[in-house]
């Protein structure tokens, strides 16, 4: 909880997709995501079931290819909560916007989104949160390490097993990390309607 990991909204979404396969519903991926929307704006994200490029409120996705990695995350033993960072000040709301051909172009040029975009709600959770900062610095001696969400987790790609297990046998141990392979499809993505 306060891992900015999605996990209320994958839980949500799950539901979503037991419920309708259990009761026999036959609700369309579509039809499941356009329910989910309501109740956040992630649910859809975990419905569509894919990795993608996500626009409007989020519930305008593209499939795109998931990079063949690792990943490793740490939980730096602080919860973000929301509400915080969006209510913040000196949250800058003035990114440019990113285009899917922006996008697509890095993806297909870098095995992945290495070091590709940034998240706007980084800076202001590191300075509320100074252990999420920590965090960042630490596992950014391996790489492009990023805050995930509003935070608080933070997560490094990693090219092969290896390399992610080299880097989780040195986390401190104030922190609790695990590694996770990347994945194209949720697991249940076979149940759905499509």
């Amino acid at each position: 909880m306060g891992g900015g990991l999605g996990g209320g909204s994958s839980d949500a979404a799950t539901t979503l997709m037991a419920l309708n396969h259990l009761w026999g519903a036959g609700l369309t991926r579509a039809e499941l995501m356009a329910l989910g929307l309501p109740l956040g704006a992630d649910i859809p994200f975990f419905i569509f079931g894919e990795t993608a490029f996500v626009e409007g409120v989020g519930e305008a996705m593209r499939p795109v290819p998931a990079p063949n990695c690792w990943y490793v995350v740490i939980e730096p033993g602080v919860a973000v909560p929301t509400a915080a960072i969006f209510s913040a000040q000196d949250l800058t709301r003035n990114t440019e916007p990113v285009r899917i051909a922006d996008f697509s172009s890095h993806h297909a040029n870098r095995n992945g989104l290495i070091g590709y975009g940034k998240n706007d709600l980084q800076q202001v959770a590191t300075r509320l949160f100074p252990p999420v900062e920590e965090a960042i610095t630490w596992l950014g001696r391996y790489g492009d390490a990023r805050m995930t969400g509003s935070g608080a987790c933070v997560f490094c790609a990693f090219d092969d097993e290896e390399q992610a297990d080299a880097a989780l046998s040195n986390v401190p141990a104030i922190w609790t990390a695990w590694k996770a392979k990347a994945l194209s499809r949720h697991p249940l993505f076979a149940m759905l309607v499509q």
